[in-house]
C-alpha cells in the first residue's frame, strides 16, 4: 500500500493497549501458557496411577506412604505458541473510502501480532492472493523482531481475488500450537469453509474477522447505477437502485454475515464482525472482550 498504515503513532497506540492488557490476556495468548497437555513444567496439574515404565522421579512417595499405592505426578506443559495470521489481499478489500478495509485489515493483523510477541509467542503473517499464500513475516519472536519486520505490512498490495481454502488448506499447520486468524470481507463465492475445518481439525484456536466498509454495511446509492465486480471488473450490470433493491441487498448482506458467523460457531471457532472505520482500541477492548477472547 502507498499510504503508511503502520507508523510511529500507531505503534505507540499498540504499546498503550498492551500495557493495559498485559495482566488480562486470556486463552489465546501467552508463550508461557498452561496448555491442556501434560509435560515437564514445574506446576503440578494432577495425579494418575503409576504404570510400569513411567519416570520414577515423578512418583509421589508421600502419597505412597499414605495410600500404599504408586501415583504419578502430572505437570502442565508450558510451550511457546505460534500465531498465524492470514490477510485477504483481494481487490475487494481495497474497496471503500480511502481503502479503509485494507487499512483496518493491516491494523488488526499488526495488533494481534504485537499482543502475541509481547507474550513471547511466535508470529507469522501471510497474504492470500488467488489460491496461494504469500509470506509477509515468518516466525518472529519478541518486540525487537516485531519492530524490525512490521513495516512490511505497509507493502501489501490488494488486487485480484483470494481463494481462502485453496490458499490455507495445503499450507503447513501445527497441531494445537496456537491461534489462527483469518482477516477478510468474506464476500466471495469461493469456498472458505474447508480452511476453517482444516484449522479446527488441527486443534488450533480459530478467529475469523470479517471487515466491511461503511458502503457495504449501509449503502447510500440510489437511482440508475453502473455497478462492477471489484475483483472481476469484466462482470458488471446496470441497475436502478430503489427501495426494493436496497431491501434485497440488506437481506443478502444478512445472509452473507450469518453464513460465516454460524459456520464458525458450529465448529467452535470465534467470529468477529467489525466495520472498517472502527478504532483499533475498540476492536481489542470491546469486541474481543465480548467474545471472551480477552477477559
Amino acid at each position: 500500500m502507498k499510504k503508511l498504515v503502520i507508523e510511529e503513532a500507531f505503534l505507540s497506540e499498540l504499546e498503550a493497549l498492551q500495557t493495559v492488557l498485559k495482566n488480562n490476556v486470556a486463552g489465546m495468548f501467552g508463550g508461557n501458557r498452561q496448555t491442556k497437555n501434560f509435560g515437564s513444567s514445574c506446576e503440578f496439574a494432577d495425579y494418575r496411577d503409576y504404570i510400569p515404565g513411567d519416570d520414577i522421579t515423578k512418583i509421589d512417595w508421600n502419597a505412597y506412604a499414605r495410600f500404599d499405592k504408586l501415583y504419578q505426578k502430572l505437570y502442565f506443559d508450558e510451550r511457546q505458541m505460534h500465531t498465524k495470521i492470514y490477510i485477504d489481499a483481494s481487490r475487494s478489500m481495497a474497496h471503500g473510502a480511502d481503502s479503509e478495509k485494507a487499512e483496518q485489515a493491516i491494523k488488526i493483523a499488526a495488533a494481534f501480532a504485537y499482543l502475541s510477541v509481547c507474550e513471547m509467542d511466535k508470529v507469522s503473517i501471510y497474504v492470500m492472493r488467488g489460491g496461494q499464500l504469500e509470506e509477509v513475516v515468518s516466525g518472529i519472536v519478541g518486540k525487537d523482531s516485531y519492530l524490525n519486520c512490521v513495516n512490511k505490512l505497509n507493502e501489501i498490495e490488494f488486487d485480484g481475488d483470494a481463494k481462502i481454502s485453496e490458499a490455507i488448506v495445503p499450507s503447513p499447520v501445527g497441531r494445537g500450537d496456537g491461534l489462527s486468524i483469518i482477516i477478510s470481507d468474506f464476500l466471495t463465492d469461493e469456498n472458505f469453509e474447508r480452511a476453517i475445518d482444516r484449522l479446527c481439525e488441527q486443534k488450533r484456536d480459530v478467529l475469523c474477522i470479517q471487515v466491511l466498509s461503511r458502503e457495504e454495511i449501509n449503502p447510500q446509492m440510489r437511482g440508475k447505477m453502473h455497478l462492477f465486480d471489484s475483483e472481476t471488473p469484466s462482470r458488471f450490470f446496470r441497475k436502478k437502485i430503489d427501495q426494493d433493491v436496497v431491501r434485497a441487498y440488506k437481506d443478502a448482506f444478512k445472509f452473507v454475515v450469518d453464513r460465516i458467523k454460524n459456520y464458525c460457531e458450529a465448529r467452535g471457532a470465534h467470529y468477529l464482525f467489525t466495520p472498517a472505520h472502527t478504532p483499533i482500541a475498540d476492536v481489542i477492548f470491546g469486541n474481543m472482550v465480548d467474545l471472551e477472547v480477552l477477559k
